[in-house]
């Protein structure tokens, strides 16, 4: 018999399962792909509310993907809104450090270039490349997260790799 028949998403021990396999990555997956101006952690909190909310309907199975499909959806719309906020905001003067103005200019300067390289990334090299990179993940869990293959994942994370190599000239990754 499917142990899904067995396993209802209502039962509080198993959306509790549930909450602990998945929360971490979903967080992670939203971070990679959209930053942290649209805080990927309230995104991934409110899919597993919407997981709640609709625990009658989901399969154990599918909730996962409902999970993602569900915060992927949240994170697109508060795009839309951010386009709107940002029409009518006005800009707000940079606060005051301590720190030296060069290396502030440095550093910005460095962190605006570093980020239009992976800009110009395309999405699957730049999440394959922030998780390998960034989280410590291997190959085969990549893969395994964005369902494909570990030489797809390799070849992602290369060719990442080199085009960071060229757009910051001096740019060493261990």
């Amino acid at each position: 018999m499917n142990k899904d028949l067995h396993e209802d998403i209502c039962d509080q021990r198993v959306f509790s399962g549930v909450y602990e396999k998945y929360a971490r990555e979903l967080h992670d997956y939203l971070y990679y792909k959209y930053g942290t101006n649209l805080d990927p952690n309230d995104k991934a909190q409110e899919a597993f509310v919407k997981l709640w909310e609709n625990c009658k309907k989901i399969k154990l199975s599918s909730a996962r993907a409902f999970l993602y499909k569900v915060a992927n959806n949240m994170m697109l719309n508060e795009i839309k809104h951010q386009k709107v906020v940002l029409k009518y905001q006005q800009g707000k003067p940079k606060s005051y450090t301590s720190e030296n103005p060069e290396f502030l200019m440095e550093k910005e300067e460095y962190l605006q270039k570093y980020q239009a390289v992976l800009a110009t990334l395309t999405e699957e090299q730049r999440v394959a490349f922030l998780l390998n990179k960034v989280e410590g993940k291997k190959h085969e869990e990549i893969a395994t997260m964005l369902g494909v293959t570990r030489k797809v994942v390799e070849y992602r994370i290369y060719s990442a790799f080199n085009a960071l190599k060229e757009g910051l000239e001096g740019f060493k990754i261990k």
